[in-house]
């Protein structure tokens, strides 16, 4: 590719992307990158996290060389839950990664919503059961919503619940994703097959004792390296994780319970390491930067093919 000055540089918003990112071959993609990462064919730093002064904030970078090459800055804002504002913004520069040439700026919240719910999505098609009778989503937020349209593209929902801490946000939430709405988090979550928590708890709002054995539940909240969603009790079970080392850095769940990790995912996609039938499942994801340098270079093909 010829060089591109920066005065060229195209920019890619949040609409352009939503038009071209669809959830199966997304999912099949964020696959190919944890399996990548596990393999060892991935370079990426921990993510650096810079506090906001005065601020409940930050600011972090996640660059990361694959197959593709790119750096996602987000910044998480939790004041501005219930604003206008999303929580999470982020823009993602990709580059040639045959030449170093920068190739666009794009739009990352979408990017990153959507690579989220993909990965989990991703591990719930190698472990959960081919038919739950119940699925059950923690949280009434974007990661909510995009959940259950992740978990149906490749599981059928059965009976699909959803709880949240806030009522009239979890009756809104439930409603968008035709789900019935709990007041009770235990109830919500006795008898699924299938368990996403997806909160901004910094205490554990899933216990241990509630999980039907053989269940499979996905933690994607992040408040912070010691912020929890899941109790000590819960985490003795088999624990994957993206990647052993940011998740011994930065994951709340695993840092607090001090718990055994099995494998990382990638390592369960490629048969390296399995998963004795019946076990209950715990998939504790941080978010890794590959996941969005992957997800943002198929957004790139999709418009520039």
């Amino acid at each position: 590719m010829a060089h591109q000055g920066l005065a060229s540089l195209p920019f890619f918003n949040e609409e352009q992307i939503a038009g071209v990112l669809e959830w199966a071959p997304l999912i099949d993609t964020m696959e190919r990158a944890l399996v990548s990462l596990s393999a060892d064919e991935v370079e990426q730093p921990v993510r650096q996290m810079v506090p906001v002064p005065g601020r409940d904030a930050i600011i972090a970078a996640m660059p990361a060389i694959g197959e593709a090459m790119a750096v996602k800055v987000v910044t998480l804002f939790h004041e501005n839950a219930g604003t206008g504002l999303p929580t999470h913004q982020a823009v993602i520069m990709v580059f040639d990664v045959a030449n170093g040439t920068p190739l666009a700026v794009m739009d990352g919240r979408l990017i990153t919503e959507m690579r989220t719910a993909a990965a989990s999505a991703a591990a719930a098609r190698a472990l959960a059961v081919e038919t739950p009778e119940v699925v059950t989503i923690m949280g009434s937020g974007v990661q909510a919503r995009a959940h259950a349209a992740a978990l149906a593209t490749v599981r059928p929902l059965g009976e699909l619940r959803l709880w949240s801490r806030t009522e009239s946000s979890g009756y809104a939430a439930a409603a968008d994703i035709g789900a019935t709405f709990f007041a009770d988090a235990e109830q919500a979550v006795r008898g699924a097959d299938i368990v996403a928590c997806t909160t901004s708890a910094t205490e554990p709002v899933l216990m241990g004792d509630w999980l039907k054995p053989g269940a499979f539940v996905v933690s994607v909240g992040w408040n912070g390296h010691n912020g929890r969603e899941l109790d000590d009790m819960a985490m003795e079970n088999i624990v994957l994780v993206e990647e052993i080392e940011t998740a011994q850095d930065q994951a709340g769940n695993i840092r607090g319970s001090d718990c055994e990790i099995f494998a990382e995912i990638g390592e369960i996609f490629t048969g390296k390491k399995t998963i004795r039938g019946g076990a209950t499942v715990i998939y504790d994801s941080v978010g890794v930067a590959i996941l969005d340098v992957s997800a943002a270079k198929l957004a790139y093909d999709l418009l520039t093919g």
